[in-house]
């Protein structure tokens, strides 16, 4: 379904992980989409994402920690951010799972960042946790080992205990992805080392656990839990470049869609119900310049079932 493309990190998501406690990482470029263990994610998202602790980008770049001076700067949280071409090794096919027997192909951190950028072979632990067990990492969240099964990583991973929880890839194809459970949606960033199937939501409710954001999911028709990477700072009208960089309820929009928005790749925008009599004037208000109104999220038509009532609180085209 094709969206408003009101947002850089939407099209493309990046993740990252969230580094230890005062540590710190910023992310260089705005067009990233990345997902980290503490999620945030980049400026106008065109597709990105990141989840707590962890970021991806589907161009290959992460960031982990809060969200800093609306830079990608932070500790502590991930990102998401917009895709900026990988450079990471493919030394297997994380769909196909072409690794040597009692291994799996994982993504991973080559460069000693904290964002999936590469795919490795790493070995299967003999007694594998499945999807939705608590798991634990060696390295780090991002250093692609784990003890979860094949076709499944360590997701969400403490950056302090290096214990997350098992997330299953997606199944199918790049083309035509899948999740094997039905209220799951297939989430590919980080120029597609990340499959990963997340839990579908809704960004009107956002009905995603505690640390975690509702945002648009760009490889499916809807949208998707990911890692919250805002620290509580992305209010409306704060600058982003990760997607998972502001609070619950907003998105990072490009720059131009936002009102006061200057000096910044973009700035953190609500959403808002279209079947909502007050939406208009709870847009105009949401920030400190006039200017916004509540658009539909959706070209007219394209909404997935369920989302036909979705807007962002944006400047009119």
């Amino acid at each position: 379904m094709k969206r408003q493309l009101l947002f850089s990190a939407a099209t493309t998501i990046a993740l990252a992980a969230a580094a230890c406690s005062g540590e710190s990482e910023s992310t260089s470029g705005i067009n990233t989409t990345a997902t980290t263990n503490t999620t945030a994610t980049s400026g106008a998202t065109d597709g990105q994402t990141s989840t707590s602790g962890q970021t991806t980008n589907d161009a290959g770049g992460t960031a982990t920690g809060g969200q800093g001076s609306g830079t990608g700067a932070s500790t502590g949280t991930p990102f998401v951010v917009p895709p900026d071409g990988g450079n990471g090794a493919m030394e297997c096919d994380v769909w196909t799972q072409d690794c040597p027997e009692g291994q799996k192909c994982m993504p991973w951190a080559n460069d000693g960042g904290n964002a999936w950028n590469a795919t490795k072979c790493s070995p299967i632990d003999p007694n594998p946790k499945q999807p939705g067990d608590e798991c634990s990492t060696e390295g780090g969240g991002v250093s692609g080992v784990d003890n979860c099964d094949k076709s499944a990583m360590c997701w969400n991973v403490d950056p302090e205990m290096n214990i997350g929880y098992c997330v299953a890839f997606c199944t199918g194809t790049p083309d035509m992805p899948g999740c094997a459970e039905p209220d799951q949606s297939c989430l590919i960033a980080n120029d597609g080392v990340l499959i990963i199937c997340l839990p579908a939501c809704d960004p009107l409710l956002q009905d995603c656990q505690d640390n975690e954001l509702c945002l648009p999911n760009t490889a499916g028709d809807g949208f998707a839990c990911v890692l919250d990477a805002s620290g509580g700072m992305g209010t409306a009208g704060t600058p982003c470049e990760y997607a998972n960089a502001c609070n619950a309820g907003l998105i990072c929009a490009n720059a131009e869609f936002v009102p006061g928005c200057d000096g910044s790749a973009g700035c953190c925008a609500p959403y808002c119900d279209l079947t909502d009599p007050n939406a208009s004037s709870n847009c105009a208000n949401a920030f400190t310049t006039t200017g916004a109104d509540c658009v539909p999220f959706f070209e007219m038509g394209m909404a997935p079932p369920g989302h036909e009532d979705v807007g962002v609180c944006i400047i009119p085209q």
